[in-house]
């Protein structure tokens, strides 16, 4: 396996792998991915963009995750945003790189394809914090939630509806720059 950077037209050239790896990261549905398609594809435009995919020795993409910097009239940002009081807007908004994906197939989970993404992704991050989305579990039995708890990510919203999706999910942040490994 290795850990590479990706380019927006990584990105957009390897869509029907990304798109694969992410319904069997996430368990949805083919109709809810092809709606996905283009909102990744208008995602490696926008400011700050950041990709890292992890690919097997054949080329297969086994995972990835991307994200970019948080703005108003960006549809996850206005959600939360609208959602929190002053002060955590104010903590979390600032400066903040949002993480959109980060997934790895099942099949690949449990080797620490997840944790090398997240940091690589973070380490090109730029902003003073970072925020992402996870669905709520057990955060006893989610290896998400294990990793972003191991990275030291804390609850910043929780049980939040996003309008199109009946899960409740958490938003989690850390700051930026994360410390370096070990300490």
């Amino acid at each position: 396996m290795r850990l590479i950077p990706w380019q927006p037209d990584d990105m957009v050239r390897r869509l029907d792998d990304v798109l694969t790896v992410y319904g069997e990261a996430m368990n949805y549905r083919r109709d809810m991915l092809e709606a996905r398609r283009g909102y990744i594809a208008t995602h490696v435009r926008r400011p700050g963009f950041r990709a890292v995919a992890t690919l097997t020795d054949e080329g297969r993409l086994a995972g990835f995750g991307y994200g970019y910097r948080s703005e108003p009239g960006q549809w996850w940002h206005d959600q939360v945003y609208a959602s929190l009081d002053e002060v955590a807007r104010k903590t979390w908004f600032g400066n903040c790189f949002e993480v959109v994906e980060l997934h790895v197939r099942p099949t690949a989970q449990g080797h620490g394809l997840g944790a090398g993404q997240l940091r690589a992704l973070l380490t090109m991050a730029e902003g003073n914090t970072t925020l992402l989305s996870t669905p709520e579990a057990d955060e006893e039995r989610s290896r998400a939630w294990r990793l972003y708890r191991r990275f030291g990510f804390v609850d910043v919203l929780r049980h939040f509806c996003f309008p199109g999706d009946e899960r409740p999910f958490a938003v989690l942040g850390h700051e930026l720059p994360l410390p370096p490994v070990g300490s």
